[in-house]
């Protein structure tokens, strides 16, 4: 049974990815057991850049739209009254749909009282699979790889961030990339987690959506903890909320430039910077102290 660890932030920047592909990097370097790194970010994915995975799959997302036949249709309304999301309306007589809107529930499908609606498959996004290595002296640790990308201009990222998380492969160790903030998106990647890890930055920005991301995933009855990322480069409001609320801060990561550098050429931190492999590595073993053990 996999424990699933889910990588998120109150706030876009705050390197909740760098935290996420290192931290799979340093498991996978052990090499105790298989571990997958799983991007719900499915509006911006980018753990890729570093990870660098060859794909083996490609699955197309589809989600159920409405489509109605006018011959049998009657235009007495009930598929407009059902629906919450007002994806399917009726106007001057005539039923209209507007498929990025629909949620897929199928509820107009089963109010029409003459079966003029039926359901067609709508692609939304894509779900990729495949495997990611990284180096080590020893050889290639190899990583279980899973993304999900939305298809531009749609608004609805959650029936591919479902999807995604079906295809999460059953290997011990799981971290879920989640989207920055505390939207749906957010929501449906985290709900299931063994714990959340939450990183922030030590900025008034950093602590205000830092209380909301808490308050999201205490609403969810989860398990968190917190990663101080660029640490030394604000204040020490961050560390006296998390003692107040009875928060652990798993680690603080030192403000450097280095750490920039890196990452702005795809790099992986954790195999440039041999003293920040340290710190990930206390940090794996934090999570591993911290995280509930399933029955």
């Amino acid at each position: 049974m996999s424990v699933r660890v889910a990588v998120a932030s109150g706030k876009g920047g705050t390197g909740k990815t760098t935290v996420a592909v290192n931290l799979a990097v340093v498991a996978a370097r052990r090499g105790a057991a298989p571990v997958a790194y799983v991007d719900c970010d499915v509006e911006e994915p980018n753990g890729h850049i570093f990870l660098r995975p060859d794909i083996a799959e490609c699955d197309t997302v589809e989600v159920p739209v409405p489509a109605v036949d006018e011959t049998a249709c009657t235009a007495c309304g009930e598929c407009s009254r059902i629906c919450q999301f007002k994806a399917i309306v009726l106007i001057l007589d005539r039923v209209i749909t507007f498929p990025e809107l629909c949620h897929g529930c199928g509820g107009c499908t089963l109010a029409c009282p003459v079966g003029a609606i039926t359901e067609t498959p709508r692609g939304v996004g894509v779900v990729e699979t495949g495997y990611a290595s990284t180096s080590r002296r020893e050889g290639n640790a190899r990583i279980r790889f899973v993304q999900g990308t939305l298809n531009v201009s749609e608004a609805m990222p959650v029936p591919v961030i479902r999807a995604v998380k079906r295809r999460v492969p059953d290997t011990p160790l799981v971290f879920l990339d989640a989207p920055p903030g505390t939207s749906c998106a957010m929501v449906e990647s985290v709900r299931d987690a063994d714990f959340v890890l939450l990183v922030t930055e030590p900025t008034p920005f950093g602590l205000n959506d830092l209380a909301i991301a808490v308050d999201t995933v205490r609403e969810l009855g989860l398990h968190a903890g917190v990663v101080v990322n660029r640490h030394g480069a604000g204040d020490e409001r961050v560390r006296s909320y998390c003692r107040d609320e009875g928060i652990d801060i798993l680690t603080e990561i030192p403000d450097d430039r280095r750490v920039a550098e890196v990452y702005s050429r795809g790099g992986i931190v954790v195999e440039e910077l041999p003293e920040f492999a340290r710190r990930y590595e206390e940090l794996l073993d934090a999570l591993q102290a911290a995280v509930p053990v399933k029955a």
